[in-house]
This record gives structure tokens, sequence and C-alpha cells, in this order.
């Protein structure tokens, strides 16, 4: 019989603006067992945990470990009681050693001073013990990103964690980073540690998972054996409907040149080589993905692409016209439609309505005036319709955008960028930390514009299955250059993309040429 390590009991949390979080939600997790937890943005998984992490305090509910009722009011609460996080974005020091990482909040002292031999000790013990091959020595800005997550891991391990948090683990993991990731887990599930694994990757909760509870609009609908479901039945009761989790697309059929890159490099303040001569084609009508690990290059030409940052030498041309010492604004005007990596901070005035967020930059246009008079009617029935093709969820298109959820946030910059008229996308990690749902949408979304409307797209994205679902050809980024070009996505594995990715595998210029 299954030995139940965690229980939270008819959780509920309020937030002071009035948002239900968490209604009475109650889940349970046993010894040595990884449960997903899964759900939309807004479902209430994000504060449901910062509750059991001490994070967040609810409003009624209890909490019980090894079946004792506790009260976690903190962080050290929680790390007391033997619970552990490991958030999304992590949380690592780049300058220091792994050593120092680990043991930092814990310092091993010596005569008042911090004793770096001790933590480097301490760290090698975690290490060997839970067979991590990681030297305690190495400065973390110089492992890869499958390295650093086990730094973290290894920093929960070394307070006594037995129940783990994992908060989308492998959103910027290789397939193969994955696997080792995933044989890390099950070693720690086998030596008695619980998990509660959160994820947008219905087949890998699958993979990994034995059990899912499922929450929506911060209600627990249940939780579910995973022998018997696959990802459309989770996908189902995640967001109440059918889900296609495979994009059917026509062909291409590209037409003339609207973005032109050529030899563009760019030089950091540090002198490194962030873009190493990079040189390619977006077409009319096609969809070029960008894949890669993160860290390689990608957000600096998305930053040189849309107007944020200058680059050093080279040349880019947005149709016909040269982007060199343009301002974003400038850019723009020249057909660039732009969805950033962080909607919050450069997708959307929070603090604004929907409506503000989807038409500030068109009140100027004559299509959205009568002589010196704004169209209010107009725009209020733009606003409408544009909620209702994109699906966001709202009380009205007068609700603050910070309101809304992740996914919702989104749709509102999606909306906005996509009703532009614009002939050049550049989308960039559209789907991060968004639901299937909501992800669904952005991804058909964008094959259909450059399918019926001829857009040019360029789409960065970390999650392997969306650049190969969506782009038609596709391009891989390692230490700022392009290493790999495959001119049909769709005929390219995970496993093949990620031996780019790490650098296991690179093409030659003169098998890239009539690719790029």
């Amino acid at each position: 019989m299954a030995q139940e390590v965690l229980r939270m009991d008819n959780i509920t949390k309020i937030y002071d603006n009035g948002f239900v979080a968490n209604k009475n939600i109650t889940f349970w997790l046993n010894k040595g067992e990884i449960l997903a937890l899964v759900g939309e943005n807004g479902a209430g998984k994000t504060t449901l945990m910062k509750v059991l992490f001490g994070l967040e305090s609810p409003q009624s509910g209890s909490v019980y470990i090894n079946g004792e009722h506790v009260k976690i009011e903190n962080t050290l609460d929680a790390i007391d009681k033997g619970i552990g996080m490991v958030h999304q974005h992590f949380m690592l020091l780049p300058s220091l050693t792994v050593a120092e990482n680990v043991a930092l909040g814990i310092e091993p002292m010596k005569k008042g001073l911090f004793d770096f031999n001790k933590a480097v000790k301490m760290t090698q013990e975690v290490a060997d013990k839970y067979r991590f091959n990681i030297d305690p020595l190495s400065k973390v800005e110089d492992l890869s990103v499958g390295q650093m997550q086990k730094v973290e891991i290894m920093k929960v391990l070394i307070r006594g964690a037995k129940i783990i948090i994992m908060d989308e683990p492998t959103a910027v993991l290789t397939p193969q980073e994955t696997d080792e990731l995933f044989e890390q887990l099950l070693l720690l599930k086998e030596g008695g540690h619980s998990i509660i694994f959160i994820s947008h990757k219905l087949e890998e909760v699958k993979r990994i998972c034995s059990r899912v509870t499922v929450l929506r609009h911060g209600y627990c609908l249940g939780s579910y054996e995973l022998e018997n479901m696959n990802e459309s039945d989770i996908s189902r009761l995640m967001v109440g409907r059918d889900v296609v989790l495979k994009i059917d697309k026509e062909d291409p059929k590209p037409e003339e040149v609207v973005v032109k890159i050529k030899n563009l490099v760019k030089i950091n303040e540090t002198g490194k080589k962030v873009i190493d001569g990079i040189s390619f084609d977006i077409r009319k009508g096609e969809v070029v993905g960008i894949a890669g690990v993160e860290g390689n290059g990608q957000s600096e030409l998305s930053d040189v692409l849309c107007g944020m940052d200058t680059f050093s030498s080279g040349e880019v041309k947005i149709n016909n016209q040269d982007i060199a010492g343009k301002t974003v604004h400038e850019i723009r005007k020249m057909g660039l439609a732009y969805i950033p990596e962080d909607r919050m901070r450069h997708g959307c005035a929070p603090d604004l309505s929907i409506k503000d967020n989807i038409i500030s930059d068109r009140f100027f246009l004559p299509e959205y005036r009568k002589g010196l008079f704004i169209k209010h009617k107009y725009i209020d029935q733009l606003v409408d319709q544009y909620i209702k093709d994109f699906e966001i969820a709202c009380d009205d298109k007068n609700q603050p955008v910070r309101m809304l959820s992740g996914g919702n946030i989104q749709k509102v910059v999606v909306a906005r960028e996509f009703t532009s008229g614009s002939n050049f996308i550049l989308a960039n990690q559209p789907t991060r930390g968004i639901d299937v749902g909501a992800a669904e949408m952005i991804r058909k979304t964008i094959v259909k514009k450059s399918r019926t409307e001829g857009t040019a797209t360029l789409l960065i994205s970390a999650d392997l299955n969306e650049v190969l679902e969506c782009s038609d050809r596709l391009l891989v980024m390692r230490k700022g250059k392009v290493v790999a070009a495959f001119p049909k996505a769709n005929e390219v594995s995970e496993d093949e993309l990620g031996e780019y990715m790490l650098g296991i595998k690179t093409m030659t210029a003169k098998e890239m040429e009539n690719v790029l």
C-alpha cells in the first residue's frame, strides 16, 4: 500500500483583488512517487506550490507531512519540513563555483570565515551520493543548462529535501539533457524521494509520472492514474475541450525575400561575439525556425532585428530597407510585428486595459479617427472581435492586463501583433510558460498567417516540438553561429536536433548553402 508523505487539504487562496486562485483544493503525494501537476495558465498550480513552499499564505486549508499537521509560514519552514523547490528560472550566481552556489545560505564556517574546502567536500559528497557528474570547482557560468539544473537539484538535496517541487524542469533542455534528468529523477524516486512535476509537455508527463493531478480555474478536477490515459485525455481535462497537438499544414510556397540577414556580427560589452557572421533569408509565405540551447545568440539576434540593440557589422534588410541605426518604432513601420521573449517587460503595459494594449500604436492611423476625434465605437467593436477571435479569457476589454493569467496576457500581445498588418513576424518564445490550449491557438495562427496572408515569420523557440511542428525551414544556433540548416523541419527528429544543439554534430557551410 502506498505511503502518503504529503497531503494538502481544502486549500483556498484568495488574493487581495478578489481573485480566487485556489478553491478547496485537496491533493496528495506518495513516497517514491513522481506526480504530475497540470492545468492551464491561471489554473492555480503556481499558487498551490507557493503555499506549499511558504511563499503564500492560504485563507483556509491544512498541510500534512507524513500524517502530521504542519504550519508552513515561510520558505525556511518548508525547507525545515523537507520540502525543496527547483525553479524554472535558475537561481544561481554565474561567477561563483558549483560548491559556493550549493553552500549559499548554509555556508560552513571556520574561525569566522567561509570554509571553502568544507563546501567543496559537502558538494562532492552529495554529487557522489546521487550520481551527479559535476566538478564542485567548476564556475557555474561555464556549465551547460543541463548541468546548471543539476546544481539546482543538489542545492535542495543538500538541505535534506524529501519532497521536491520541479517547475517546468525541461523547458530549456535538449532531448539528451531531458533523458539525463529523467534518469536522475528515477534514481531519486527509487531512493524514496517524492517529486511534484509541473509541466505543459504532456508527452513527458506520460513518460516520467505515474499519476496526474489536474487543476482548472482554481479547482482540482481530480487525480488520475496515467497508465490508461493518453496526451489527448490529459489536455481535454485541462482545458475542457479537445486540443489538437499536431499541426497539419500545407507545403509552403515561398515567394520574394522579405528579410535578408548578411554576415551579421554582434560583439557585446565584454568583447564576446554573441552573433558570429550569420546569414540567411526569410521569404514571403514561410516560417523559418531557430532552435538552440538558450544563451547561444538567439536573444541577441531577436534584439537586433527589432531594434532594441545595435549590431557591430553586417547587414539586415526588411522589405529592402536597411535597419541600421533605426529605432524600434521605425523598424515596426518597415513591416515588423514583434512577440517578445518577456511579455511583461517588453510586450505589454500591465496597468493598462486590454483595449489600450491592443490599440495603443494605432490611435494615430486614419482608420481609427474621424478628423480630430477617435472612433471609440469602432475601436470597441474591433477589440471585442479580437478578444473573441484570439480566445482571451477576461471580464471585458477594459480589464487591466495584469489581472489576466500568463497565457491570456500572451494572447493580448499576439492579438495586437497578428492584426497589425505587418508582413514580417518575429516570434521569440511565443508559447513559453503557457498552457496547451493557448499554445495550440498561437501555433495554428503562426502557420495560418504564413499560408493565407503570406507573412514571413522567424520563430525562435526552446520548445523543440514547437519549432518542428510550425517551421518550414529550420536553423540551429550554437555559440552565435548557425551550425545546421534543414530544408524541411518536419523531417528532422528531436534527437538529431539535440545533437547539433549540443555541438555533437555540425554542418559545413557547403551543406547549408542551399538552405540559407
